[in-house]
């Protein structure tokens, strides 16, 4: 029996807590034990990626007292995943919190990185009657260096056609503030990667992602485009 943590990112939290529910879901059929700290909050990446330092160790110090358990911990989100894992390291080098922010971050794993890589499943008996295609987020791919395990997952769901679109790698434009700072621009980029998935026939996005999600959603309302976005953890919870 594989004892797990579950961080819940503010995105899922506030706006898509039935993602949250649905990893518990995936998580449990796989015979994990799940817990929940419901002391836990933000890992603190707004505050450090908008140079906030100081308030962003105080934010990662109770992060990493939260999870000072020794086991792993999964999030439906490789943004916080990512962050916790590279910049933890910064901002306890050095001090008292060393020794305990390595073993939290050594235990972090995004939710389809310790479905593949820690239990080593692929087929989870899913099933979704659907042209998907998938969009890389980028802490996911970049700071995470997840890019197979998800679409071993997704074409292992039956009734599920998954296309892959010629820009799934490019950024959506969310990054956190970047969307508000530079809000034309990042209109621009959800322009780009929704017409990409468009163009493949596919009528869903998946991702690793929320945030993403939540960004191209939002342009593809505003648009009235005949496409939906959907997180990995709904599809891997369906049709059972």
């Amino acid at each position: 029996m594989i004892s797990v943590q579950l961080f819940i990112p503010c995105f899922v939290d506030q706006l898509y807590p039935q993602t949250g529910m649905n990893m518990v879901k995936v998580l449990e059929k796989l015979g994990c034990t799940v817990s929940y700290n419901p002391n836990q909050t933000c890992c603190g990446q707004p505050a450090f990626n908008s140079g906030y330092r100081k308030e962003a160790q105080s934010v990662a110090k109770k992060f990493i007292h939260d999870f000072s358990q020794n086991s792993y911990i999964v999030s439906p989100s490789g943004s916080c995943t990512g962050y916790v894992r590279n910049f933890y390291g910064k901002l306890f080098n050095d001090s008292s919190e060393h020794n305990l922010s390595n073993m939290v971050c050594s235990n972090m794993f995004e939710f389809t990185e310790f479905l593949t890589q820690v239990l080593k499943v692929t087929d989870i008996g899913a099933e979704m009657e659907a042209k998907a295609t998938y969009h890389d987020a980028c802490g996911a791919l970049r700071e995470c260096g997840i890019k197979q395990g998800p679409r071993t997952l997704l074409s292992h769901v039956r009734g599920l056609e998954l296309l892959e679109m010629d820009e799934c790698e490019t950024c959506c434009g969310f990054g956190g503030t970047f969307a508000i700072k530079y809000e034309p621009i990042s209109i621009g980029m959800a322009q780009t990667k929704v017409k990409s998935a468009l163009k493949t026939g596919a009528k869903y996005i998946i991702s690793t992602d929320v945030s993403c999600l939540m960004h191209l959603q939002g342009y593809i309302n505003h648009n009235n485009l005949p496409l939906q976005t959907i997180h990995i953890a709904d599809v891997l919870a369906s049709g059972w």
